[in-house]
């Protein structure tokens, strides 16, 4: 092992935080001569500061209170279910955008194939011969 790279691993001196560090304090509340009323001291800088406890508690006290409303509009929330109309069968060639349109003509086609995915628990467009699907009430 070479001579440099002992000293890498050596660990410097540890430092200490010197003691001006510090707030300073002083004596406020004067009265009109200059003397204290009675004796106050406060910090010379106001500013507060917070601890690495303070900002973890603060911290998880939002996350908590985020996720209680987060439940609570979750809950209220209420979707209603889709109506059912009636069931059809899809017949050999047959596409979900033909069946949407035959089945709900009033609907542009999009809205009517996106409504039957939605009932039926569709991730796709695709469709076989004899599959049953559920047509919901027309709007």
């Amino acid at each position: 092992m070479s001579a440099g790279a002992i000293g890498v691993l050596t660990p410097g001196p540890a430092r200490t935080p010197s003691r001006t560090a510090r707030d300073h304090l002083r004596l406020v509340g004067a009265d009109e001569r200059g003397r204290p009323e009675r004796p106050v001291w406060q910090p010379a800088d106001s500013a507060m500061r917070f601890t690495r406890r303070g900002r973890l508690v603060i911290t998880l006290a939002a996350t908590a209170l985020v996720v209680v409303l987060a439940m609570l509009l979750a809950a209220t929330v209420d979707a209603a279910a889709p109506e059912i109309d009636h069931a059809t069968t899809v017949l050999a060639g047959q596409t979900l955008s033909e069946l949407a349109a035959v089945q709900l003509p009033s609907l542009p086609i999009p809205d009517a194939v996106a409504r039957i995915q939605l009932v039926n628990g569709l991730n796709s467009s695709q469709v076989h011969a004899g599959q049953s699907l559920l047509i919901p009430v027309m709007p």
